[in-house]
Order: C-alpha cells, then structure tokens, then sequence
C-alpha cells in the first residue's frame, strides 16, 4: 500500500524532537507540507532544515508554547497565512510527568492539564471549523497506553491523557458527518530524546544501546519501537487510506499495555 498525503497541509505540535519529528519527516516523505511547534526556536529551525534537506519539501517552524492560550492563536493564524489551511492537526506536545499522587502539587497539575489537555483542545477548537467546511480533515491525539491502563504513580500524565482518550471520542462523533476524523495513538516505549535523556540523568553503568535493549525485555515484542514505526502508523491514520477509522486509540506498543 503506498501511503501518500500529497496536497495536504499538516501541523504537528511537539514537532521538533523524538516522535514529532519522525511524524514530520514521515508526512513530508509522503508529500504533504509541515507546519512543525514547539519551544526551542534554535532546534526547530535544525529540524526544520534537516527535513527540508531529506525530503525537498516544505517545512515550516514555529515557536510556541503549547499551554499560552493566546501564543496557540497567534501561532495558529500565522501558520493559516503562511499554509492558506490545515488539513491534518497532531497533538503531540507533551511531557511525561509522573509521580506519587500525594506528592503531586496544584502547580503541577494544572501545569500538565493545560500543555497535554489544553493545549489540544485549544488547537482542536481553531482546526475543527475550517476542517467541517471542507468537509475534510485528520486529527490525531498523541496520548500513552497508561491512558488506558493507568499503573500506581502515574499521574498526572495517565489522568491527563485519559481525558484527551475521552475527548478523541467526542470529536470523532461531531466531526464523522463532515468527514473530519479523529483518532488517537496510545504511546508505549519509544527511543527518543526523552529516553536518551533519561540515561543521562540516571548514569547507568552501560550503554545506550544496552540501555534500551534492557528497558524493552519485558516487552511481549522484545524491543522498544522506534519514531519511523510511530510514525507509519500516524500517516497511515493521516491518509485517505485511512477513510472508514474514527474514534479509535491504537496501541503503538509492542504487545506492552493489557487493555486492547
């Protein structure tokens, strides 16, 4: 199946590293034109160029941050006049943030609610109207599999992205009599900038390699997954081959979560 989104114009938040940078790369191999958000100006013109280099196609950078309410406008219209519409929008701006729930302060809930649920359904909110008209459009919320199956300690990541699981749903029903779908990916391990970084901060008595191929063990696959497996399953959802699934959350997790 050849799997092409030519013409169509995508944003993708948390765009400039890890999962959100293998989505821009994949949806640019595939033909479309990227709109990447994130923070850091100085890495996302890096990636910005790096994708444009591999792919001859059109990336454009923007620096926002995903729980400013009025940055998400500007960076939303600014993206409208640069690109002229927006076909396919990705939730994927986040972090994960967890920890014992009586430990867990106001702060940093509503710090993790308004990047991961907000942010998303701020972006939503301005993406759904033109997408109706057009009779047209993909969402995608990047959530994780403790979404679905939250383990001790995971908050406030697994309650925030519970509730983006519950607001996929929503969507999916008011946008499918326009041809709007919206469709979640649950997240299970995956090799990225998060993970390299998590090696640093821990200071193992190993690899990096050796780091990774241990943390995917208990895996029913083996192995964790890496940002271009991610990624074909997100142009895949983002494609017209993709025409009959909404309102759906696909595990991209090797086996990993017990809820199917």
């Amino acid at each position: 199946m050849d799997i092409r989104l030519d013409g169509k114009k995508a944003l993708i938040t948390g765009g400039s590293r890890g999962m959100g940078r293998g989505m821009a790369l994949k949806f640019s191999e595939s033909g479309a034109e990227v709109a990447i958000v994130a923070r850091r100006p100085d890495v996302l013109e890096e990636t910005r160029r790096e994708i444009e280099a591999a792919t001859g196609g059109r990336v454009l950078a923007y620096s926002c941050d995903m729980n400013d309410a009025e940055a998400i406008k500007a960076t939303w219209a600014s993206a409208i006049e640069d690109m002229g519409q927006i076909d396919i929008l990705v939730n994927n701006a986040g972090t994960s943030t967890r920890g014992a729930f009586e430990e867990i302060t106001d702060e940093m809930w509503e710090e993790d609610l308004g990047l991961k649920l907000f942010g998303a359904i701020r972006t939503c909110r301005l993406a759904f109207p033109a997408m109706k008209a057009r009779r047209w459009g993909r969402i995608i919320n990047v959530v994780t599999v403790a979404g679905k199956a939250p383990p001790a300690t995971s908050a406030p990541t697994s309650v925030s992205r519970a509730a983006g699981l519950a607001m996929t749903k929503v969507l999916a029903g008011e946008g499918a009599p326009y041809g709007v779908l919206v469709n979640a990916l649950c997240t299970g391990r995956i090799v990225t900038d998060q993970i390299a970084r998590r090696y640093e901060r821990e200071e193992p008595d190993i690899s990096f390699e050796e780091y990774v191929a241990e943390a995917g063990r208990d895996i029913p696959l083996g192995r964790m997954g890496t940002a271009e497996e991610y990624a074909n399953m997100a142009c895949f959802l983002a494609s017209d081959a993709a025409s009959y699934i909404t309102g759906t959350a696909v595990n991209i997790d090797g086996g990993f979560c017990p809820v199917v």
